[in-house]
């Protein structure tokens, strides 16, 4: 609760609306208020500057992955091994979002992929408008797939479309394999999920079966593939589907 002038008001979400209920003075009850106002929804904007960025993707020929995990599970890492195993076959750029630091960006940088820094200024996640800038910035002309890696988090990421073809989440093993149960919203916005680090399957208690039954439980379409960056398991599989679904929008 909190004083604008004289008029008492609470601040409120409601399926990501924001309301404000006014009093004119003294302590609001809940049953004697001056107005109640939403507005609309946050999200509005953002898709359709989203939907118009993947249509201009799309007739460059261009995808967009939009590479999401919590922290440490290895996003960079297993982009840079994508990029190896596919730099002689497509032109591939990245953009790196953190809140700050461009160490991510260093890393494949080092790969000789066209790559840029985003730093959101605090924001857990990238929204649309901020995919757009960086599409800007980055200028990458005649690229089949842009790579996005978002903030790490398992949260709000997964609320925003950034206007990307391909939505990827990456779920590590030693993460544990309840996390669909605790964040079912970004495994249904996934359309791949990658089960990563599973070299580390025989030191942490992660039951495979499970966890993608779970998964498939929340989006039956979802493309599931364990592998392990460090050693190459399972990143062939991978790396079929990409080259099967990138210029296929």
């Amino acid at each position: 609760m909190g004083l604008l002038g004289k008029k008492t008001g609470i601040i409120f979400t409601f399926a990501g609306e924001i309301g404000i209920i006014m009093k004119e003075s003294g302590v609001l009850n809940m049953n004697e208020f001056r107005t109640i106002e939403l507005k609309k929804g946050i999200y509005e904007r953002n898709n359709v500057i989203a939907q118009e960025t993947r249509e201009d993707l799309t007739k460059k020929n261009t995808s967009l992955l939009n590479l999401m995990s919590s922290p440490g599970a290895g996003k960079t890492t297993f982009i840079v091994e994508t990029i190896k195993a596919l730099r002689d076959e497509m032109s591939i750029a990245v953009m790196e979002a953190d809140v700050d630091s461009d160490v991510d960006a260093a890393t494949i940088a080092q790969t000789g992929t066209k790559v840029i820094q985003l730093h959101t200024g605090g924001m857990c996640h990238l929204d649309a408008e901020m995919t757009r800038q960086g599409l800007e910035s980055l200028d990458a002309q005649n690229v089949d797939m842009i790579v996005l890696e978002n903030i790490g988090n398992l949260l709000c990421t997964a609320g925003y479309d950034t206007g990307a073809h391909i939505n990827v989440m990456i779920l590590s093993v030693p993460e544990g394999d309840d996390k669909p149960l605790k964040y079912p919203p970004m495994f249904r916005a996934a359309d791949v999920l990658i089960i990563s680090k599973v070299d580390a399957l025989t030191i942490f208690d992660f039951n495979m079966d499970a966890c993608i039954s779970r998964a498939k439980s929340l989006n039956p379409n979802i493309e599931i593939f364990p592998v392990s960056a460090k050693t190459g398991e399972g990143m062939n599989l991978w790396l079929t589907w990409l080259r099967r679904n990138v210029g296929h929008k």
